[in-house]
């Protein structure tokens, strides 16, 4: 009974315990709150391996769809094609407003979350309004 009774204790503190994040909006500060468990920088997913850059293409709830281009040498013309590739990634709770369509992104790999997401999106590099975006 007591080992039960401290376990629940423990997941009530962790429950309680929530991250406040400063967010700039305009020219007032607004506190949001993430309680996202697969929040690379809140939560508990670990990021590791490989990392990619590119443009917003697609936004679903809490899931972007990211398209880059890649050269591909092809021996047999020995030459090089262009390739665009789409990846789908998580788009954590704290990241949902400041991320919209068009705008550049850092994304990096992580365990697989569902049978297409296996990347998290890490940061916003460049707005989609301030620079020549596709």
């Amino acid at each position: 009974m007591k080992i039960r009774l401290k376990i629940r204790h423990i997941q009530k503190m962790k429950a309680e315990k929530k991250t406040k994040i400063i967010e700039r909006k305009g020219s007032e500060l607004v506190g949001t709150e993430c309680n996202d468990r697969e929040c690379y920088k809140h939560g508990r997913l670990k990021t590791h391996g490989r990392f990619f850059e590119g443009y917003v293409k697609k936004k679903f709830p809490r899931r972007v769809v990211i398209e880059f281009e890649r050269m591909i040498y092809v021996p047999k013309y020995e030459r090089y094609a262009k390739s665009r590739t789409k990846l789908h990634a998580r788009l954590s709770r704290c990241m949902e407003s400041e991320i919209n369509i068009g705008d550049y992104v850092k994304i990096r790999e992580c365990r697989p979350l569902s049978k297409i997401i296996h990347f998290t999106v890490i940061d916003k590099i460049k707005d989609a309004r301030s620079g020549a975006g596709k």
